[in-house]
């Protein structure tokens, strides 16, 4: 499927320095901001030199009227302060200046003011609270891992995490996540759903989409391979990779998730067959979801763009279900095996 194949490379590899274009930070960002005011915002897999979602808060810190900011990344960043830099002017400090290897910063920011007497409070501001307070910026003594001791000190201290963390490890990422109790909004692929990690929690309704999903554009280092398909470089040398079925998964309520899908097909045995081995019908596009079938149903991944947990409820997908973990796909029709399903029911309402 176009866009998906630099998601299997990056897990092969582990290439994970996809850089969020800020449009879709900011597109996705403002079904949220009742959420922010007076809160801690982490960012903890964002070079602050380099991130869109630093930029978004920072630029918005006053407006979204957050209590504090803070920023870390991985020690290794292959592009740390040097090719997405969202501040060019900004000198790369003394202690780094003399070695080639670049080491995380935590940025933490607790006010955003007209430092520049312009009239006018945005990124310019930033950069020179980065550049004159020095308390705003400090070398980590670890590796900027978010699994380490000290980013998680930091993680217990903020509010909402929110960040692209590295497809290599969403499970792991995740999971810590849930273990601190922490509200986050984070960009993933849309087959972490049916990750024998992930579906439960969205199955009980610890996890949910976000609004924005689809192919999108990522810029990454000079250093990455260039590709056959999903791939470019514009007119400045920026490299670019596409990637497949991108969405946000947030645990933060948001109205989409209480919307009602419109239902106007009707079941009939011909038009939704049963799978071959197990009791439910197959449903190949969620437009096509019967109003008047209220069994089990299995429908695309993309379904989960729509469920709304007041209508439908989740039971697995074609692997995981019945509480178990099986080996073998139950989507199967005449002996062929369809895509991936997620399989839902229908909440009676007694309409």
């Amino acid at each position: 499927m176009a866009g998906n194949s630099n998601l299997h490379a990056s897990r092969a590899d582990k290439a994970d320095e996809f850089y969020t274009q800020l449009s879709l930070v900011e597109n996705e960002l403002k079904h949220y901001r009742k959420h922010f005011e007076g809160k801690t915002v982490l960012c903890n897999c964002d070079d602050p030199y380099e991130s869109n979602f630093f930029k978004f808060f920072a630029m918005n810190f006053n407006a979204l009227k957050l209590r504090k900011l803070i920023s870390t990344c991985y020690a290794t960043s292959p592009i740390a302060q040097r090719e997405l830099s969202l501040f060019p002017d900004l000198e790369e400090p003394q202690e780094e200046r003399a070695s080639d290897k670049r080491k995380p910063y935590k940025v933490q920011i607790t006010e955003v003011a007209d430092y520049n007497n312009d009239g006018a409070v945005d990124l310019s501001d930033v950069e020179w609270l980065l550049k004159n307070k020095n308390n705003t910026r400090e070398l980590l003594k670890g590796d900027g891992d978010f699994r380490s001791a000290e980013c998680i000190e930091l993680l217990k201290e903020a509010d909402i995490v929110v960040t692209n963390p590295p497809f290599s490890l969403f499970r792991e990422y995740v999971a810590q996540l849930v273990e601190f109790k922490k509200d986050f909004i984070i960009l993933g692929n849309q087959n972490a759903i049916t990750y024998r990690e992930i579906l439960p929690l969205i199955r009980d309704n610890k996890i949910w989409l976000g609004y924005n999903s689809g192919h999108f554009w990522f810029k990454v280092p000079d250093s990455y391979e260039e590709k056959a398909t999903d791939f470019k470089i514009d007119e400045n040398g920026q490299k670019w990779r596409r990637m497949g079925n991108i969405c946000f998964f947030t645990n933060l309520d948001i109205e989409k998730r209480h919307e009602d899908m419109v239902l106007f097909r009707n079941y009939t045995p011909e038009a939704y067959p049963k799978y071959d081995n197990y009791d439910a019908i197959e449903v190949s596009k969620t437009v096509d979801i019967p109003c008047d079938y209220f069994g089990v149903m299995g429908v695309p991944i993309t379904f989960m763009d729509k469920f709304n947990p007041s209508q439908f409820e989740i039971l697995g997908d074609s692997r995981y279900h019945d509480g178990q973990d099986f080996s073998d796909d139950i989507n199967v029709i005449n002996g062929k095996t369809l895509y991936r399903r997620i399989l839902i029911r229908r909440i009676n309402k007694g309409e």
